[in-house]
């Protein structure tokens, strides 16, 4: 399982046209799901995000997290993260799970980050979204869960 958080001011996700979510301070996490994922990828995940310390303290350092915060989170399903760009032109996608079991993950992340009591929202899997964020800082990361054994 991979994820790109990025530390947002604001976030939202348009389905259409129309604004379907937005959260305001908080994380994006676009969320990428591997064929042998389960879920101890997603606890591991979800646990990670929740606690990284990626939010300024007084001081200006990164030593806060979501939890210390209480970010809003947004998740988003992207499939294309794990592609592989390695060989041709053409990305290969065969690293990202099939849809269904994605989607059953997706969830399953979006769970358990909401069992935090911090404010989630989502994308809509597998819809043609615009994700709009005034990305903080910026501070992006990229966080992958451990070889699976």
């Amino acid at each position: 399982m991979r994820a790109v958080l990025q530390r947002v001011k604001r976030c939202s996700v348009a389905v259409e046209g129309e604004v379907y979510s937005e959260i305001g301070e908080g994380l994006l996490v676009l969320l990428g799901v591997e064929p042998d994922d389960g879920n101890d990828q997603t606890d591991y995940l979800a646990d990670k995000i929740l606690k990284v310390r990626i939010f300024p303290d007084g001081d200006g350092r990164m030593n806060l997290s979501a939890l210390d915060v209480r970010a809003g989170i947004m998740v988003v399903s992207q499939f294309t993260l794990l592609a592989n760009c390695s060989k041709g032109r053409r990305p290969s996608f065969v690293a990202a799970a099939p849809p269904e079991k994605a989607e059953e993950l997706y969830r399953v992340f979006v769970g358990r980050v909401s069992d935090s009591g911090l404010t989630v929202r989502t994308g809509v899997f597998g819809a043609m979204m615009n994700v709009r964020l005034d990305n903080w800082g910026p501070v992006t990361f990229i966080v992958d869960t451990p070889p699976k054994e």
